[in-house]
C-alpha cells in the first residue's frame, strides 16, 4: 500500500506522526487501563500482529496469555511510576526472538501515571553471539583441563594462572601446590637462563612464539624431560597478559634416544675402527651400508653402493679359472645359516684389480629371530697391495667422473708428444667446457651439477677413440687427447662428435625435466699450434674461451692472434665500463637462516651483471677482469653501499637483519677502505651491528701486520666479521686466535658430503666444536638438503646457509618473504 506524502507545511505534530509510522523503532504506548493507545509499525511487525488493530483493545487481550504472564510485573511496576527493563522471549514459525523490553511511566505535570511507553531492541544476535561465547569458553574449559598434555597459563612474572590435570601429574604436585609456585622455580637451573631469553624475546615482541627443549624438577627431585611451546596473549593495548605454554613429557624419548645414541654410536665405532671390511643388505641382497674397509676394497663409496644390488659392488672370482663364485650371502640369507668363504676367493675391485679375501657371511635378524638381510664381513689378504693400488688411483683419478686427473693428463701429454715429434707425426688437444654450468648449478643445485658432469663424461668417452684420453681438470672442464691424428681435419671431426653427442636433451633435476646443454670447445695442434704439452694445453684453452666468446656452441681452433685471452678481457673490461655507466650491475640476496629460532636472520649480498632478467657475464667471469682494471674498488663500494641502504629499509619496515658482503682483496687492501666504510655507514644511516665483511683465508693470512691491524679498527666500529671458504685455504688455527673475526663459514665443499662422507663430517664437527670454543659464530653455507641441515643441526650449527632455505633472489622477492614472516608466521622462513 502506498503511503501518504510527508507534511508539506504541518505542524511538528504532523511530522512526528509522520516519522513514527515509518522510523524502524519498535514503540507503543499503553494507558493506566493497560490498553493500547499507540502501536509502531515496526512494534506490530516484531509482536506478530502486523495485520491487527489493536488501538483500544486491552494488552492481555491482544498478546499470548503466557507472554502477558512475562511484561504484567514490568508493565504493573511502570504504572505505579517505576520503570522496568527485561528482556522477553516471542516465538513465531521461524524460532524464538528475543528482545529488551523498557517499560517507561509517562507522567503528566504534576507527576501522577498517565500510561506507560513500552520501547522494545531485538537483541536475538546478541543472545546468539552469548550462547556460542558461552559453549565455546566450556569447550576451551574442558579441552584445558582434559588435555593430553600438560597446559598453563602463566604470568609475565611466572606465576601460574591456571594449569590443567596433565601438568600436574607430569610435575607431580597438587595444583595447590603447583599454584603457589613459579615455572621458574621448577625448572632446571642450567635451562633457566636460555628459557627466560626466550620470554624476553616474547615480551619485547621480537618473536611470537618459542619452542625449546627443557628439563624441569619434578616434586620429588628427578628431572622431567619436557617440550615446551610458549606464546603470549596481549590486551587492546598491546600490554602482556599470560603465557600461553603447552608441556609435553619427553622423558621416555630422550632416555630411548640417549640409549639409542650410545648403541649407534658403539656400533659406529666398532665398524669403523675394525680392520674388517662390512657389508650389510636386505633380505633382497641390496646394499643398506658398508665400512671405511669395504668400500677401500671394492673401490665403491658408501654413497654410491647403497641401494645397489650386492653383485653390483661385490664381485667374487676363483683366483685359477677366473670363473663367478657364487655370492656366500645368497645361501646365508635363504638357509639362515653362517657361511664361510673360501680361503682363496678374490675380490675384484672396481676398477679391474684383485685382492685375495677370506671370512664369511651371516643373516642378520630382527628381535622376532626374523632373518631381515644378510652381513658379508672379509678382509684383504694382501692389504698392503690393495692400499697401495687404490692410492695410486685416487691420485691420477677424478673422484667424480672416473675420468684422468690433471696429473695423469700431463703424463700422458708428454708422453704423446714425444712419440709424435720422434714418429714426425701430430696430436691434438680438445679444451671442453660446458657452457652456462655456473647458471646450472646455482639453479638445480651442486648435486644435479655433479650429475651432469658424470654424464657429460660418459658421452665424451664414448665419443673418442679407445686409446684417446679424456680428462676432467675440474669444474666444468674437460680435455681431450688425441695422441696421433693425421692433419688438423682430424680433430675437428672428433670435435664435431663430441657436439653431437652431448647435444641430446640431458634429464636434471628431481623431476628429470629434459635440459639441452652446450659446449665451447677450443683446439690445438701439435706441433703447428705449440712444441710442448704446457703450451698445447694453454692454446687449446684459449681457443675454448675464444668460442665462447663467438657465441658458444661451436669449436674454435687455436691462432697466435688470441694471445692468452687478452682480446676476451679487454672485451669484458670494455662491456664492463659500459655496464656501470648503465648501471647493469644489481646484488641479489641469499637468506641465512637460525634453524633453532625458525627465522632468517640476515642475508648475504651477491653480485650480479644482468640485462633484462639475464646473466651477461658470471661474477666469476667479470670479476677477475674487474680486479685486473683497477676496477674492483669502484664495484666494491657500490656494492656496499647498496647492501647497506637496504639493509636500513628493511630495518625501518620490517626488523634489523644483518647482511653480509665479500670484500676482495684488492679492495679490503685499498688504502681508503676504512674511510670509504665509515663514510658508507654514515650516509646509509644503517647500525654497523648490522653490517658482515666477509673476506677469505688468503686476505687474512697474506695481509701481514697491516691487515690485523685494519681488522681491528673495523671491529671497532662494530662491524662484524667473517672469515668465508674457511677450511679451503691455509689458515693457521694457532693464528685464528689473533684475528677480530665473529664467524667462520664452513666451505660448501665439506657441507656437500657430509651426510654419509666421514672425513667431511668429522672435519665439520671439528670446525663447529673449535669455533663454538674459540666464541665464534659458525655458519654453513650450500646447504642443499634435509640430511645435511639435520646432521648440521646435530652437532651444534644452527646457522645455514643454501638452496635448502633459499636461492639468491632480488631485493623485492627477498623483501616479500620477510614481510610474510613478519606478519606472522616464521615457519616461512625455512621453506
Amino acid at each position: 500500500m502506498r503511503s501518504s506524502p510527508p507534511p508539506t507545511n504541518g505542524s511538528p505534530s504532523d511530522w512526528s506522526a509522520y516519522l513514527l509510522e515509518r522510523a524502524p523503532a519498535m514503540i507503543a504506548y499503553v494507558d493506566t487501563t493497560m490498553r493500547y493507545r499507540y502501536a509502531s509499525p515496526a512494534y506490530l511487525a516484531w509482536m506478530n500482529m502486523a495485520d491487527t488493530d489493536i488501538v483500544g483493545q486491552r494488552v492481555d487481550e491482544v498478546i499470548g496469555a503466557d507472554l502477558y504472564a512475562q511484561i504484567e510485573p514490568a508493565l504493573t511496576a511502570a504504572l505505579a511510576g517505576t520503570a522496568k527493563v527485561a528482556d522477553r522471549a516471542l516465538r513465531d514459525s521461524e524460532g524464538i526472538h528475543y528482545a529488551q523490553a523498557t517499560f517507561s511511566p509517562d507522567l503528566d505535570q504534576l507527576d501522577a501515571v498517565r500510561g506507560v511507553a513500552i520501547l522494545l531492541a531485538d537483541i536475538s544476535g546478541r543472545r546468539q553471539l552469548e550462547a556460542r561465547l558461552r559453549e565455546s569458553e566450556r569447550r576451551f574449559a574442558q579441552a584445558f583441563r582434559y588435555a593430553a598434555i600438560g597446559m598453563a597459563l602463566v604470568l609475565p612474572d611466572g606465576r601460574w594462572l591456571q594449569v590443567n590435570d596433565a601438568l600436574c601429574a607430569m610435575l607431580g604436585y597438587p595444583e595447590r601446590e603447583l599454584m603457589s609456585v613459579t615455572f621458574q622455580d621448577i625448572t632446571h637451573p642450567d635451562d633457566l637462563a636460555a628459557d627466560l631469553a626466550l620470554v624476553e624475546k616474547l615480551l619485547t615482541g621480537e618473536q611470537l612464539s618459542y619452542h625449546m627443549e627443557k628439563r624441569y624438577l619434578h616434586r620429588d627431585g628427578h628431572i622431567v624431560h619436557a617440550e615446551l611451546s610458549a606464546s603470549l596473549v596481549r590486551d587492546e593495548h598491546g600490554e602482556p597478559l599470560y603465557f600461553i605454554s603447552q608441556m609435553q613429557d619427553i622423558s621416555e624419548r630422550k632416555a630411548f634416544e640417549d640409549a639409542l645414541f650410545r648403541e649407534r654410536e658403539l656400533a659406529e665405532v666398532t665398524l669403523k675402527s675394525i680392520g674388517d671390511a662390512v657389508i650389510t643388505t636386505d633380505t633382497k641382497l641390496i646394499v643398506t651400508s658398508l665400512n671405511p674397509i669395504a668400500e677401500a676394497m671394492t673401490g665403491w663409496s658408501s654413497h654410491e653402493a647403497v641401494g645397489r644390488p650386492m653383485d653390483d659392488i661385490f664381485h667374487l672370482r676363483d683366483p685359477l679359472t677366473r670363473q663367478p663364485i657364487p655370492n656366500p650371502l645368497i645361501m646365508a640369507v635363504s638357509k639362515n645359516s653362517i657361511v664361510g668363504l673360501t680361503t682363496d676367493a678374490i675380490l675384484v675391485h672396481r676398477n679391474g684389480f684383485d685382492s685375495p679375501i677370506e671370512d664369511s657371511a651371516a643373516p642378520i635378524h630382527d628381535h622376532a629371530g626374523n632373518v631381515v638381510g644378510g652381513v658379508v664381513v672379509f678382509h684383504d689378504v694382501s692389504e698392503t697391495r690393495a692400499l697401495a693400488l687404490k692410492m695410486a688411483h685416487l691420485a691420477h683419478h677424478d673422484t667424480l667422473t672416473g675420468l684422468p686427473n690433471r696429473a695423469l693428463l700431463t703424463s700422458r701429454m708428454e708422453f704423446a708428444v714425444s712419440v709424435a715429434a720422434r714418429r714426425n707425426q701430430r696430436a691434438a688437444l680438445l679444451f671442453v667446457d660446458i657452457d652456462h654450468f655456473k647458471q646450472i648449478n646455482d639453479s638445480l643445485g651442486h648435486a644435479t651439477g655433479d650429475t651432469l658432469l658424470q654424464e657429460v663424461a660418459r658421452r665424451v668417452r664414448g665419443a673418442v677413440r679407445s686409446d684417446d684420453t679424456v680428462s676432467r681438470l675440474g669444474g666444468d672442464e674437460f680435455v681431450v687427447l688425441l695422441p696421433h691424428i693425421d692433419s688438423a681435419g682430424d680433430a675437428r671431426d672428433v670435435a664435431e662428435k663430441v657436439l653431437a653427442a652431448c647435444s641430446q636433451a640431458v634429464g636434471l633435476g628431481p623431476d628429470k625435466s629434459p635440459m639441452t646443454i652446450s659446449f665451447s670447445i677450443g683446439i690445438s695442434v701439435y706441433p703447428d699450434d705449440a712444441d710442448d704439452a704446457e703450451s698445447l694445453l694453454r692454446n687449446a684453452d684459449t681457443a675454448m674461451y675464444e668460442a665462447k666468446m663467438q657465441g658458444r656452441n661451436g669449436y674454435r681452433f687455436f691462432n697466435p692472434s688470441m694471445n692468452e685471452r687478452s682480446t676476451a678481457r679487454v672485451r669484458t673490461e670494455v662491456a664492463l665500463r659500459k655496464a656501470l655507466a648503465r648501471n647493469e650491475l644489481t646484488l641479489y640476496y641469499q637468506p641465512k637462516v637460525d634453524v633453532e629460532l625458525g627465522t632468517i636472520v640476515g642475508a648475504e649480498a651477491l653480485l650480479r651483471w644482468q640485462v633484462n632478467g639475464e646473466d651477461v657475464y658470471t661474477p666469476e667471469e667479470f670479476v677477475p677482469v674487474a680486479e685486473d682494471c683497477g676496477l674492483i674498488v669502484t664495484i666494491g663500494e657500490w656494492a656496499l653501499r647498496e647492501a647497506c641502504r637496504q639493509a636500513e629499509i628493511w630495518t625501518r619496515l620490517y626488523r634489523p637483519l644483518s647482511v653480509s658482503v665479500n670484500v676482495s682483496a684488492l679492495q679490503f687492501q685499498h688504502t681508503r677502505f676504512l674511510d670509504s666504510l665509515q663514510a658508507i655507514l654514515a650516509e646509509t644511516k644503517l647500525h654497523p651491528t648490522l653490517l658482515e665483511l666477509e673476506v677469505t683465508e688468503r686476505t687474512v693470512m697474506e695481509g701481514g701486520d697491516h691487515i690485523v691491524e685494519l681488522l681491528h679498527k673495523i671491529k671497532a666500529l662494530g662491524v662484524t666479521l667473517s672469515l668465508d671458504d674457511f677450511g679451503t685455504g691455509y689458515c693457521s688455527l694457532s693464528y685464528l686466535k689473533h684475528f677480530p673475526v665473529d664467524t667462520l663459514k664452513i666451505d660448501r665443499a665439506f657441507i656437500r658430503d657430509v651426510a654419509w662422507d666421514n672425513d667431511s663430517a668429522a672435519i665439520v664437527s671439528a670446525v663447529v666444536t673449535m669455533g663454538k670454543g674459540m666464541n665464534k659464530q659458525v655458519l654453513a653455507e650450500g646447504v642443499e638438503s634435509m640430511d645435511q641441515a639435520t646432521f648440521l643441526g646435530s652437532v651444534g650449527c644452527s646457522q645455514m646457509q643454501g638452496f635448502l632455505f633459499g636461492k639468491a633472489m632480488p631485493a623485492r622477492e627477498f623483501e616479500e618473504r620477510i614481510s610474510v614472516v613478519d606478519m606472522g608466521d616464521p615457519r616461512v622462513a625455512l621453506d
